[in-house]
């Protein structure tokens, strides 16, 4: 059978299908979102009746390859990653994440796996490469089947409330810029209750939220698990602040840094990788699920492999903790071109004092640092921020992972010290890239980094990433006029 045949046919599928049918009829469904991810994270897809449930969920729906890259043209008119004349990929529901929109209950979302066309010549019905989800669940198999071993992953999803004006266009932050104030939370209360109502109606565990350091900046967490349905679950936060932004006349802002002066927003992954466990359904309060147990469902127990070893360390992480901070550190230049993805990115690395990481180095509790141990059992990689692909970072960070696990590779002591002041100390440190430009070039040089993202996708990635670059370097902007409409004579 081909990937397609094999991923419709899989064992259980048939009657995760029939549950969902049940749901539909069950909470009056009449309309459902089949989504996926395109490779710079938006949301794209096709909205089908749910009278078609079952057909669809046999033989999917078509979209133009090119919806893997947002159907956008680049600076020279073409399009992105597939010309006109490539043929459409297949997107096949996956029935465990069903899920009712609780903003308009007659409405459904399933996330989709995308495959290559029936009728391709070359590979018909395999995998699309381009499909940054589908891609992520493959590398996890691979990784499990190589070393026993899942990744977990909770990440931390800053984003700002902004204003606007009768055109749409922001007109600054909806608080004051005072960090962990609960005053400036409370005055958002309406909001970030509206977020969590809604989020756990979808099977988001809520467990924590603060206002942060910039205007309208919040951070509103929920509980760490298996790194897909985690990614699943940061897709479909952003998509519930979209709508709350939309209820309250507010821009939910996943820009990183739209402020200068104030601090960016980042989205750090605490990752930790584990053997063994079992997925246990959390039911948020409900009587009735509003959809399939896996959106509610959170893995639970087993081994975490980043532990310390007591006969070794008590503090220190295990020795597949230490080879794994290893393949990060060795690789972290590569990961920036992923995990800082825009050319807004970088503001937040060059405007200096508000804890951004610039430096490939780790340390316990030591924020000037790329990665840090931030409790036993889990490390927190801070080289990302909000607009990051959560898919692609998830599958760059296994392969960092994996070479350093192969390469028993040594990260070193951890930094004590204030990055800064170990290097005037002496300490030589790599820096990281500091542009779009730059990052793109140290991906391009990495075959381990790369190799996250196989077939298509490097070359659809590289060339929305260098597009985006070389539109920037060729744009005329308001500084430039301001800085130089009067340089002469």
């Amino acid at each position: 059978m081909t990937a397609l045949e094999e991923h419709v046919n899989a064992p259980g599928r048939d009657d995760l299908v029939k549950q969902v049918r049940k749901k539909i009829n069950e909470l009056g469904i009449e309309y459902i979102y089949y989504q996926f991810i395109s490779v710079t994270g938006r949301v794209v897809g096709k909205g089908i009746p749910a009278d078609h449930w079952e057909r669809t969920a046999g033989k999917g729906f078509q979209l133009v390859y090119g919806a893997t890259a947002n159907l956008f043209t680049d600076r020279h008119g073409e399009y992105i990653g597939y010309g006109a004349e490539s043929s459409e990929m297949v997107g096949i529901p996956d029935p465990d994440t069903f899920v009712q929109l609780p903003w308009d209950k007659r409405i459904a979302r399933v996330f989709c796996t995308c495959f290559r066309n029936r009728d391709e010549d070359e590979n018909p019905g395999g995998h699309l490469s381009s499909d940054c989800r589908g891609n992520l669940r493959n590398i996890a198999a691979q990784f499990k089947a190589d070393h026993n071993m899942e990744m977990r992953c909770g990440t931390e999803p800053e984003m700002m409330w902004l204003t606007k004006d009768e055109a749409g266009k922001p007109t600054g932050g909806f608080s004051k810029p005072f960090c962990y104030h609960i005053d400036q939370f409370e005055s958002l209360r309406d909001v970030s209750m509206r977020v969590h109502e809604y989020a756990r109606a979808m099977g988001l565990d809520m467990i924590q939220g603060d206002h942060e350091d910039a205007p309208g900046q919040l951070e509103l967490n929920f509980a760490f698990d298996d790194v897909l349905r985690n990614a699943d679950r940061l897709s479909t936060y952003r998509q519930i602040c979209a709508q709350v932004g939309r209820e309250f006349g507010l821009i939910a802002c996943f820009m990183p840094k739209p402020f200068m002066g104030v601090s960016a927003s980042g989205c750090h992954h605490n990752v930790s990788l584990w053997t063994g466990g079992e997925d246990k359904v959390n039911t948020m309060g409900h009587d009735s699920l509003p959809g399939l147990e896996g959106s509610f469902s959170y893995r639970d127990g087993g081994e975490n492999h980043f532990m310390p070893d007591p006969s070794i360390d008590e503090k220190m992480p295990g020795p597949i903790g230490l080879q794994s901070i290893g393949g990060v550190l060795e690789h972290m230049p590569a990961l920036t071109a992923i995990g800082s993805s825009t050319v807004n990115s970088y503001r937040r690395l060059w405007d200096t004092g508000f804890w951004a990481p610039v430096y490939a180095d780790w340390g316990f509790q030591n924020r000037t640092c790329g990665l840090r141990v931030s409790a036993p059992g889990r490390f927190e990689y801070r080289s990302v921020d909000s607009a990051v692909n959560q898919y692609l970072m998830g599958a760059a960070l296994f392969k960092a992972f994996d070479a350093g696990i192969k390469g028993k590779m040594d990260p070193g002591q951890p930094e004590k010290r204030n990055i800064y002041d170990a290097m005037k100390a002496g300490k030589d440190v790599t820096k990281l890239p500091l542009t779009l430009g730059e990052a793109l070039v140290c991906l391009s040089e990495d075959e381990v980094i790369k190799s996250a993202m196989p077939g298509d996708m490097y070359k659809v990635y590289e060339h929305y990433k260098r597009d985006e670059w070389e539109t920037f370097l060729s744009t005329v902007t308001e500084w430039d006029v301001e800085t130089y409409l009067d340089c002469l004579p």
